[in-house]
């Protein structure tokens, strides 16, 4: 039977449930387990694909096109897998297929509940999850914090699942905030046992309780969680703040977590192999040299916003013993003039153009790519960060003044960037972008060729509406800005500027593919152009 690993949260969102979910799959899978993981998310959109980077952070692409969580990068990196769409379980698309079915006349004139119909759907797609993965254990992590409303049922529908599979087939953690007041220089378990007294109000007891800290459980707030938890001293671990993610399931798994899990879902236990991830740490944490990037986007002030991108320098560092000093510049602030971009030239030693949608911030990332281009500086450019780079250089290079995207500008007499023919009629939003992992045959010689090995083809994912005009890529060409990568229907994939160290734009998102140990291969060689 598969068994399943509920993940809540109590106190606040925002603690890291996804950190924590990914941190236990990763013990579970060190033991020779197969393992997957699901996050639920209880807002009533269908996917995340429609929502603002603002309101939930990045939207993550996984290889079949799911818009998802964010979380579900967490899951993909520690797990070192790739997950499907299906992996992303919201209200919408749940109430969605309970509807159809009711429309269908699937439930024979019955009147329609929450309990059992909604619970039942619910359940019904984990096990589908659990079924098209192959695996033994499911981690699933449910968004929001115990007591919203809106995470009502997924709760229900995972206290019924206990209750039909058994103790030793279901186990319950629960991550909570224990803060430390300044003015009393003491940590404060009294809101961790309000969210547990919720819970157990739900009708869940948890097995295990993380407590989520700006430094170390004291012995004395273990006691207090243990009494007020109901659960031993030896179920409850300390996730104090550290330098990097990666060293959470190491911290937990000296401190037992491994073996509590194991005992309670019935599992045989090894000494799981954290070496290679210890390694990682160490790597990242002693660089022998750091690189400044500057990172050039509108939503800078949710970092979260670029989580992958992140992520994927931190790789890329470790890997090279780089330590990329990131560098936030508000595309905004220099569209307004609250900043120059001269500011920053000797601040930095190169950029990535991060990606976006929209008119808000064009402006201030075309100065700043011009700014960078003609400095001679290393500029990634991502997504849309590549259709600016283009858009600029058609502007100052080709002197096609008026020259931009039709996405900002409908009537620009130079459209080098223009909406797919695939997009041309598309009115819903939701779900109908190029999505997904797709072919991009390199050009041998060119620097993205190299780049990647010498491969011919390679495939990466993507997220997008528009593309680069192939119409105007000779004049492109002609001026030292080639193209070196191409999709099977013709427009570029990849475009750099010939003799220059590092100067290079991706239609596609890398940071999907990066992993802790595996890098991708674009961040790699971005990072090591940036070296003195």
């Amino acid at each position: 039977m598969v068994k399943y690993v509920f993940v809540t949260g109590g106190v606040l969102s925002g603690l890291g449930k996804g950190v924590t979910a990914a941190s236990i799959a990763l013990l579970i899978k060190s033991l020779g387990y197969s393992v997957t993981a699901v996050k639920i998310d209880p807002y009533v959109n269908v996917d995340a694909g429609t929502m603002n980077p603002y309101v939930h952070g990045e939207v993550f692409v996984t290889e079949d096109g799911g818009e998802t969580d964010l979380d579900i990068g967490h899951y993909e990196r520690f797990l070192d897998v790739s997950l499907s769409k299906e992996n992303n379980i919201t209200t919408g698309k749940i109430y969605s297929t309970v509807i159809e079915k009711e429309r269908r006349g699937d439930y024979l004139g019955q009147s329609v509940q929450i309990i059992p119909h909604v619970t039942d759907e619910i359940k019904s797609q984990l096990d589908l999850v659990a079924s098209k993965h192959g695996s033994d254990v499911v981690v699933v992590e449910i968004g929001g914090t115990v007591g919203d409303i809106e995470g009502l049922p997924f709760l229900e529908a995972a206290r019924q699942l206990r209750f039909e599979r058994g103790v030793d087939n279901v186990l319950f953690t629960h991550v909570v905030l224990v803060p430390k007041l300044s003015t009393l220089g003491e940590l404060k378990t009294k809101p961790a046992q309000h969210s547990m007294q919720e819970l157990r109000r739900i009708g869940i007891q948890p097995d295990i309780l993380v407590a989520r800290s700006s430094e170390p459980l004291t012995e004395e707030a273990r006691a207090k969680l243990s009494l007020f938890g109901n659960l031993p001293v030896t179920h409850i671990f300390s996730n104090p703040d550290v330098e990097i993610v990666y060293e959470i399931p190491i911290q937990l798994h000296r401190q037992g977590l491994t073996r509590a899990v194991v005992e309670k879902l019935k599992l045989n236990y090894v000494d799981p192999d954290l070496d290679p991830l210890m390694e990682y740490v160490e790597k990242f944490k002693n660089p022998l040299q750091e690189v400044r990037v500057a990172m050039v986007g509108k939503y800078t002030r949710l970092t979260d916003s670029y989580l992958s991108i992140v992520e994927a320098l931190k790789h890329a560092g470790a890997s090279l013993r780089i330590r990329p000093k990131l560098v936030w510049i508000e595309a905004t602030d220099l569209e307004r003039g609250v900043k120059r971009v001269e500011e920053f030239l000797d601040q930095v030693d190169g950029a990535l153009i991060l990606p976006g949608f929209g008119e808000r911030g064009v402006d201030g990332k075309l100065s700043a790519i011009k700014a960078f281009r003609e400095a001679g500086l290393p500029v990634l450019g991502i997504c849309f960060g590549l259709q600016l780079m283009v858009v600029e250089f058609a502007r100052n290079v080709l002197g096609l003044a008026d020259a931009h995207s039709t996405e900002v500008d409908v009537n620009t007499p130079h459209p080098v960037v223009d909406l797919l023919s695939s997009q041309r009629g598309i009115v819903v939003k939701g779900g109908t972008m190029r999505l997904g992992s797709l072919e991009i045959k390199l050009c041998s010689g060119t620097l993205a060729w190299r780049i990647y090995g010498g491969s011919d083809v390679v495939y990466e994912r993507h997220r997008h509406r528009y593309q680069i005009n192939p119409s105007y890529v000779d004049a492109f060409e002609r001026e030292g800005l080639i193209v070196s990568g191409l999709s099977p229907e013709g427009f570029p994939e990849v475009m750099e500027q010939k003799n220059h160290r590092f100067y290079l734009g991706v239609q596609f998102h890398p940071e999907f593919k990066s992993r802790p140990l595996r890098p991708s291969p674009i961040f790699s060689w971005f990072l090591n152009g940036l070296m003195h």
